[in-house]
């Protein structure tokens, strides 16, 4: 869809919206540039599309396959004053180089004194990935939020991504930054001039009867939850985290307090899961019911039957809730 003379707007998919918001800053700001495989010819997702034949082989540079080089390279860029985006191709993947982000990003400002900053975005697409099985379809985000020193983004919507992804690389700290990787090519409306805080939720509907807190694909899979809870009079308040850390306590505990009751549903594994901190916080401060849900603790099969048994459903969501709200 073409720009609109009379507004900002744009229809743009999740994909699109990620190169346009590097772009955007890549003209804003000379110290931000590009690393990875394959960003050359615009990434496995097309995340990266155009922007090398735009800004050229020095700011958009194509790395040998090592997730540890690259990773580390972006740390010293970082600590040299530029702000990279490091891309890891997918989060699984990232695990080959988490000493340099675990014991170097992450800590660097605090052991030095704050003489250093790594202001790099780790881009780490996570979730699972259709057909793609055990060691490509990881949900990952806990170990990040439980890592000191990073803040953890994980966006549901185009305009996310594009806001997002803009305040990530303004931000002065490291950004393990989680896109989803079947999103890519999901089509929204998308407000360039809009900006959107690291560390603020949205709230995707109003309701009383209970509130659901969700982020990334799962926040959709939860919206569509939602409608048919609506349809049977059970009014939800759905809130999408987008930032896991620095997580929306105010929001949240202000829904929970009002509506009593909080469920949580993530597509990561249950056990030891982000909702966990969620649920725990939520009820330290509100007294609140409680109830979660998140995938068993299985590797993600290959084949469908066995994929579909890591998925939370709509029709999971909407028993769980319908057992809390009761």
């Amino acid at each position: 869809m073409a720009l609109n003379a009379a507004n900002t707007v744009e229809e743009l998919s999740y994909a699109e919206a990620a190169v346009r918001a590097i772009a955007r800053e890549m003209e804003a700001d000379a110290r931000v540039v590009v690393l990875g495989e394959d960003v050359g010819r615009g990434g496995i997702f097309g995340q990266y599309k155009g922007l090398q034949q735009r800004f050229g082989e020095r700011r958009v540079i194509d790395t040998p396959i090592s997730e540890a080089a690259i990773m580390g390279a972006g740390v010293g860029m970082a600590l040299a004053g530029l702000r990279p985006v490091v891309e890891m191709r997918v989060v699984d993947f990232a695990l080959c180089g988490m000493d340099e982000l675990v014991n170097q990003a992450a800590k660097n400002r605090f052991m030095f004194g704050g003489q250093g900053r790594v202001p790099l975005v780790a881009r780490m697409p996570g979730g699972i990935w259709d057909a793609s099985a055990a060691q490509h379809s990881q949900s990952l985000e806990a170990w990040f939020a439980h890592l000191p020193g990073v803040v953890v983004v994980s966006p549901s919507t185009p305009q996310d991504n594009h806001s997002l992804l803009r305040a990530a690389l303004q931000c002065g700290d490291p950004v393990v930054y989680i896109e989803h990787k079947t999103l890519w090519g999901a089509r929204g409306p998308v407000d360039e001039t809009l900006t959107v805080p690291l560390g603020k939720a949205a709230r995707m509907r109003q309701g009383d009867a209970l509130t659901l807190v969700s982020w990334s694909r799962q926040a959709q899979v939860c919206a569509e939850a939602c409608e048919r809870l609506a349809a049977e009079g059970i009014a939800v308040d759905l809130i999408d985290l987008r930032t896991l850390w620095p997580w929306d306590r105010e929001t949240v505990f202000e829904s929970c307090a009002r509506t009593g009751r909080l469920l949580v549903a993530h597509e990561a594994v249950q056990a030891a899961g982000f909702g966990a901190e969620i649920a725990a916080s939520a009820a330290e401060a509100t007294g609140c019911r409680i109830a979660r849900l998140g995938a068993p603790r299985i590797p993600v099969g290959y084949a469908p039957v066995l994929e579909a048994q890591s998925r939370v459903g709509v029709d999971a969501i909407v028993a769980a809730a319908k057992k809390l709200a009761g």
